[in-house]
């Protein structure tokens, strides 16, 4: 910023355009930096910095939520790319015609987590099917279930007990070993009944250690929920994915608009939010929520 206003002084005084307007770009570029070190300090939660592990999972409906799955999928991993994420995809379930059943992928960056903490919930469409002839609105839900990746220093505890371990034939295109051996892995933990599974390792040991990586995150986002005593975020991720759950809502007829019912942002650039172009709703979002504990702890 010194800088830039010793090179406007500098300009002014010998009636430089040119270099006004770039002291004018430096001051601009100053700016967007320091709002971006102020939204940082919004991330100062104690897993914000870690990698993100993001679940998809369709709801009734058939082919229309299984579409509409798919299309989140797609969003995110856009997302994931605008932001330099890198991203790995550990678990698919495709649909019986189309789209997806379910999907697990990992975001691994800077404070993905943090910003993809954002999107756990039930997200709704509305649009005209393309899968209806008679061409009639449907409305589809889809859930998204966001955990840090956890490494070694966290310790969560699963008892052997607790689980129930399947192996089953990976689907889906892959290695000469996918569709040829049982090298899928289920795991069920009895208790809280959450259901982690991934087939893209190469073997079924691999398959294995990841998914009960998955299982432990996914464990201890769970009981960080429970210690913070925020029930309202707990039961947001474990309701029924329908009507009266949805914290967005993306309508594509017979207007076009995204909505987010927590906040009540929206944008009319719909195609733009589909292309992975959601900063502006997580920003709203992790906005939203430090202004409403500043006024809990006010009260």
């Amino acid at each position: 910023m010194e800088d830039a206003v010793c090179l406007f002084e500098l300009a002014v005084g010998e009636d430089d355009q040119d270099s006004i307007e770039e002291a004018h770009h430096m001051l601009a570029s100053v700016d967007a930096r320091l709002s971006e070190l102020e939204f940082a300090r919004i991330l100062g939660g104690p897993d914000d910095a870690r990698n993100a592990i993001i679940s998809v999972t369709a709801g009734a409906g058939g082919t229309e939520a299984q579409d509409w799955a798919e299309m989140l999928l797609r969003m995110y991993l856009r997302y994931a790319e605008r932001k330099g994420f890198s991203v790995k995809l550990l678990e698919t379930q495709d649909g019986e015609e189309a789209g997806l059943k379910s999907a697990t992928i990992l975001a691994q960056g800077k404070f993905a987590f943090g910003y993809l903490k954002a999107e756990t919930g039930v997200h709704r469409l509305v649009r005209i099917s393309p899968y209806d002839s008679n061409k009639r609105r449907h409305t589809s839900f889809a859930s998204v279930f966001v955990s840090p990746e956890i490494d070694d220093s966290i310790e969560v505890n699963v008892e052997e007990k607790d689980l129930r371990i399947d192996t089953y034939r990976a689907s889906g295109a892959g290695g000469q070993h996918v569709n040829k051996t049982d090298s899928a892995v289920r795991i069920t933990h009895i208790p809280t009944g959450i259901v982690v599974s991934c087939q893209n390792e190469r073997s079924q040991r691999q398959n294995k250690e990841s998914a009960f990586k998955m299982l432990k995150a996914r464990l201890y986002e769970l009981r960080r929920m429970e210690e913070r005593q925020k029930e309202e975020e707990l039961n947001s991720s474990k309701m029924e994915i329908g009507w009266g759950s949805q914290i967005r809502s993306y309508v594509l007829h017979p207007y076009r608009m995204v909505k987010d019912h927590r906040t009540d942002f929206e944008s009319s650039g719909i195609d733009a939010v589909l292309d992975g172009q959601i900063d502006d709703f997580i920003q709203s979002y992790l906005l939203h929520n430090v202004t409403e504990n500043l006024g809990e702890e006010a009260t």
